[in-house]
């Protein structure tokens, strides 16, 4: 099948019609799994084709007049969607995101000129910091706006009725067993349900949720339970969006974060295949699904955006491990809170003899505020941002001369260390101090604890 097309006039009819690929390096058991690539949108993501439907719609109602203010409250890939469709027809984006989502996302939205404003992740409906409620607050206070609303915009599944479910019923040739989704506003679930519902009654929605969404538990048990938090963007919800028909769902699977995070990034070893960490669940919750069955089936779930967004969270081995998601072997001691473990070739470091300019360009790209300084493989001293500081403000005319001065003449030489085996209690004196632990296994060197770090560890021990 040839892919090769005549130039298209605009980057927006690249829209939908995204390739399906078979997945053949996963025990599917007796089933047939494939796996739609929504990531070849092109704003990296499902969420491009509900963006396009939104905005016509409310261009077509009346409801976004030129020059008006398009304002969402996104996880960033419906953001992201909305600027790629929106900016180039002249309208202002204001975009409300929740805290967690990933700096990737928010580059790219900043990028592409969209107004975004951060708020907590750690707050439900109700809260005036909760990230829907703030863009309605903000679309009733700014003149000429349209506040978009894709959790309860019909604009949404009807992009999904139209475009994607025919899409797939066309590439699987008409014989699809099983549906494996996630809900974020819900549009998916409910637009391919209703398609799905009408050309193939046998085919099944099934839901893919994150541990501590309320979603999944409410189809299995019937109770709404309290909602917990989970790290996986885009998919989950402590509420049921009015988008989101759960009647459709025939079964629905609870997966964890760690579950997620390992199965997208098997996803990218075994088959080549970048993509998020919403994926990640869908995949997860479909290799169960096919696990399960007893009669061979043919499956199809979502790469619902690409993984280039994810870089520096899914795909970083420290911020796994700092998130107690990685599957590092765990001791019972100190070494357990070093994020960057030396042993593992993880930790950052300077020598001696490297300028301070090489040391503050490796704690930026690092982002880490001080740096162990080895000399043959042994800790000969410590420097940080204070101790880089005090040694180059000053004049100007020499401050060149300043950066390029050897480490040795700003770090720390009197380490204080400790050994991996004692106790929390050991590093409250060392904090107290200003200083961060340096932490061996006898005469080896196994890295440094940081206050962030004992609050990560605090928080993943609950």
């Amino acid at each position: 099948m040839s892919r090769l097309n005549p130039p298209f006039r605009s980057v927006l009819d690249l829209i939908g019609e995204t390739p399906v690929v078979e997945l053949t390096r996963f025990d599917t058991g007796l089933c047939r799994l494939f796996i739609k690539l929504e990531s070849q949108n092109p704003g990296g993501s499902i969420k491009d084709r509900i963006a396009l439907s939104m905005i016509a719609a409310a261009e077509r109602e009346g409801k976004l007049k030129r020059g008006g203010t398009i304002v969402e409250a996104t996880a960033g890939n419906t953001g992201l969607g909305l600027a790629q469709v929106g900016i180039p027809k002249g309208y202002r984006i204001i975009l409300v995101v929740p805290d967690k989502m990933s700096r990737e996302k928010i580059q790219h939205l900043r990028a592409l000129g969209a107004e975004v404003r951060l708020t907590r992740s750690d707050v439900g409906k109700g809260h005036p910091e909760y990230y829907q409620d703030m863009a309605e607050k903000i679309a009733a206070e700014t003149p000429g706006s349209f506040y978009v609303n894709q959790f309860a915009n019909p604009a949404n599944p009807l992009a999904h009725e139209t475009t994607t479910g025919p899409e797939i019923w066309e590439q699987l040739e008409g014989d699809v067993d099983a549906v494996v989704v996630g809900v974020g506003s819900g549009g998916t679930l409910t637009g391919l349900g209703r398609f799905f519902a009408k050309v193939s009654p046998k085919t099944e929605m099934v839901l893919a949720d994150p541990l501590g969404s309320v979603l999944a538990p409410l189809v299995k048990t019937g109770k709404m339970e309290e909602a917990g938090s989970w790290t996986v963007e885009g998919i989950g919800e402590d509420f049921v969006p009015p988008n989101c028909d759960l009647s459709l769902v025939r079964r629905a699977y609870t997966v964890n974060d760690k579950a997620s995070m390992l199965a997208v990034r098997d996803l990218l070893a075994k088959e080549g295949i970048l993509a998020g960490s919403s994926s990640g669940t869908l995949l997860s919750a479909a290799l169960r699904y096919c696990r399960e069955q007893k009669t061979p089936k043919r499956v199809v779930t979502f790469v619902c955006d690409s993984g280039n967004k994810y870089l520096s969270k899914v795909f970083d081995d420290f911020w796994l491990a700092e998130q107690g998601l990685d599957e590092r072997e765990h001791h019972g001691d100190l070494s357990d809170l070093v994020a960057r473990s030396h042993r593992e070739g993880g930790t950052v470091f300077v020598g001696p003899g490297d300028s301070l300019l090489t040391a503050y360009g490796r704690m930026r790209r690092g982002d880490v505020s001080q740096l162990p300084v080895l000399e043959d493989g042994k800790l000969v001293g410590i420097v940080d941002e204070s101790d880089i500081l005090a040694v180059v403000e000053g004049p100007y005319d020499s401050r060149w001369n300043r950066f390029n001065a050897p480490v040795s003449t700003a770090m720390a030489k009197d380490l204080h260390t400790l050994q991996a085996n004692q106790t929390l209690d050991a590093l409250l004196p060392i904090f107290d101090r200003n200083e961060v632990a340096i932490i061996f296994d006898g005469e080896e060197f196994v890295g440094l604890i940081t206050r962030v770090d004992l609050i990560n560890h605090l928080r993943r021990a609950k």
